[in-house]
């Protein structure tokens, strides 16, 4: 009953034309506010989807490390323990230094990794060479996998390979005051690979044996071990603690990224916040057609306290009104959203400027958990706008003359 007379109020023509124009401005406010919601959050979503896509490809499920220092021991027997734990699929051993790459002039610091053959079964590294190929050599004949960044800052070619690189290690066996600081190797660079700056730049590949050489590493020495589980991996990550024991730290994924994931997902609220400013503003033009509106229906608010209509009665009726302003500006929102955001993935209308990023065109994702929380945003603010009209509305004593 009282979303009918909500209805009607809504339909019918005003005395002023002030009042329709309030309330269609409220409308449209609430339209664009909505709109803008939906696909600001839903190309947030595609760019996040993005971004996780690059790092799982990068980094591994769970990661095995020392809870101190940078050298971990993983004897047979405890090798065959995380092997034969349930749901892990593939274990890889990694021996991780910095290291001084050379080649001729140019020189760059980078991480490089010595990684066993399980390893590209961890991740999908492979699936990301721009040049070259995935060949990382053995102890006597080794090469190197650059990434796009570090191939650039040293100028080198790893197409042709003609001339080698030089490849400088902190030697751990040497004494503070030795002039023999540093472990000299050449090596051939074999490919490169290009996943997101924060990779490229930093990271270089080479084989386990040759690096754990380099490292002058013992038996059993490593920096860490890399799992490929299948099921949950919070799970088996408690499984594996209990095993190894404190002196080993054993992370996921999401741990490994864990302040990348907590920005993303403050930079999310953070837009969320500034965009629900819109709505707001649309709020106060709502308020004051509902104030207009019950200056207008003065009348029929006598009329209906006369028919015995309570306070409670009266003020529903003009929430309903607030409600059903604000839930006509919301669906229209939504729609006009949902179709933008829909050209977009399958027309990708809108480019990113430059030629360097991995993907040509704005992402966008729509996930319905933004379209339930743009709902009880426009719900709450539209309930909020509507209250104060609606009570003045109640508890107004009017009577027919």
């Amino acid at each position: 009953m009282n979303l009918l007379f909500a209805w009607r109020y809504f339909r019918s023509k005003k005395s002023t034309n002030a009042i329709n124009v309030i309330a269609w401005i409220s409308v449209t406010a609430i339209t664009v506010g909505c709109a803008a919601l939906i696909i600001i959050l839903s190309v947030f979503n595609g760019f996040e989807e993005l971004v996780k896509g690059l790092y799982t490809d990068f980094y591994t499920d769970i990661r095995i490390a020392p809870t101190k220092g940078k050298i971990i021991t993983l004897n047979t027997q405890q090798q065959q323990k995380i092997k034969s734990t349930p749901g892990v699929a593939v274990f890889s051993l990694v021996a991780e230094e910095k290291a001084l790459l050379v080649n001729g002039p140019y020189q760059s610091i980078v991480l490089v990794k010595g990684v066993d053959e399980q390893y590209v079964a961890t991740n999908k590294i492979t699936d990301h060479i721009k040049r070259g190929k995935f060949a990382l050599g053995t102890l006597e004949t080794p090469s190197i996998v650059l990434g796009y960044g570090i191939e650039n800052a040293i100028g080198a070619d790893v197409e042709r390979g003609i001339y080698p690189l030089t490849l400088y290690t902190p030697n751990r066996k040497a004494s503070f005051n030795s002039l023999d600081g540093l472990s000299v190797n050449n090596i051939t660079a074999s490919g490169t690979f290009q996943v997101q700056q924060e990779f490229d730049n930093k990271y270089a590949f080479t084989n386990l044996a040759f690096f754990r050489y380099m490292l002058n590493m013992e038996a059993d020495e490593y920096s860490a071990a890399e799992l490929k589980v299948a099921g949950d991996a919070d799970k088996i990550k408690e499984q594996l603690q209990s095993i190894l024991g404190e002196r080993y730290l054993v992370q996921t994924r999401y741990e490994q990224n864990k302040s990348l994931y907590a920005v993303m997902q403050l930079e999310k609220w953070v837009i969320y916040a500034i965009l629900s400013l819109i709505l707001v503003v649309a709020a106060f033009n709502m308020i004051g057609a509902l104030t207009m509106l019950v200056l207008e229906k003065q009348k029929d608010i006598a009329v209906l306290q006369a028919m015995g209509a309570s306070q409670k009665r009266i003020q529903a009726i003009f929430l309903s009104e607030g409600l059903l302003l604000a839930g006509f500006g919301a669906a229209l929102g939504m729609l006009l959203a949902t179709i933008i955001c829909w050209i977009q993935i399958k027309f990708e209308l809108i480019k990113l400027a430059g030629d360097t990023f991995i993907v040509k065109a704005y992402p966008v994702k729509l996930i319905p958990a933004d379209y339930l929380l743009v709902l009880l945003t426009v719900t709450t603010i539209g309930f909020l706008a509507a209250w104060i009209p609606s009570r003045k509305a109640s508890r107004q004593e009017l009577a027919l003359k």
